[in-house]
C-alpha cells in the first residue's frame, strides 16, 4: 500500500514555477466570469514564476499545500492590512488548482494558516473575498467566519463588491 503525503510548508524559491500556475488556473476559474476579462489576465500575468520567487522571499508569509511532492495550493498571510478593523492577522490569499478542490485540502491550508498566524501572536483574523464568488463565501462560511465588513475592488472600469470574513 502507497501513503500520499499531504503537508503545509512556508514556500521556497524553487516552488515559484507552481505557485504561479496555481495562480494562474485558480484565477481564471475562480475569477472568470466574474471580473471583466482583460483585467484578469492583466492580474494572472504580472504574477509569472519571478514574482512568486521574490515573493516567497517578501514581507508576506507564503505557504505551499504539498500532495504527494506536487504544489496544490497556497495561501498568502500577514498583519492586517485594514487598520479600521480590530483583526491582527490576515489571509490575503488561499487558492488551490481546481482539481484538488472539494476534498478538505482547503480547509487544512486554511486551518494551517490560521494557526500559524495565532502562533505569531495575531489576535483575530480576516479574509476578504468578491461577493459574487459563490464558492469562496461558502467556504469562509462553513469555517466559520462571520461577514462583518465590506468595501469595494476596482477592475479596470468595473467595481465589485468584496466581503470581510472574520474570526475571533
Amino acid at each position: 500500500m502507497k501513503t500520499l503525503s499531504i503537508d503545509v510548508r512556508r514556500a521556497e524559491p524553487q516552488d515559484a514555477r507552481a505557485i504561479s500556475e496555481v495562480h494562474r488556473v485558480s484565477w481564471l476559474q475562480t475569477y472568470g466570469g466574474l471580473i471583466p476579462h482583460i483585467p484578469l489576465n492583466q492580474m494572472v500575468d504580472r504574477r509569472g514564476e519571478t514574482w512568486w520567487r521574490k515573493a516567497t522571499c517578501g514581507p508576506a508569509t507564503l505557504l505551499v499545500l504539498d500532495v504527494a511532492g506536487t504544489v496544490a495550493g497556497y495561501a498568502t498571510l500577514g498583519l492586517n492590512r485594514a487598520r479600521a478593523l480590530p483583526q491582527e492577522g490576515e489571509i490575503y490569499e488561499l487558492y488551490l488548482r481546481p482539481e484538488y478542490q472539494g476534498m478538505g485540502l482547503g480547509r487544512l491550508l486554511f486551518g494551517e494558516a490560521q494557526r500559524l498566524l495565532k502562533s505569531l501572536g495575531c489576535n483575530g483574523l480576516i479574509v476578504w473575498c468578491l461577493e459574487d464568488s459563490e464558492h469562496a463565501d461558502r467556504f469562509f462560511r462553513s469555517a466559520g467566519g462571520r461577514d462583518i465588513a465590506e468595501g469595494m475592488e476596482s477592475f479596470g472600469v468595473k467595481e465589485l463588491k468584496k466581503v470581510g470574513f472574520v474570526w475571533p
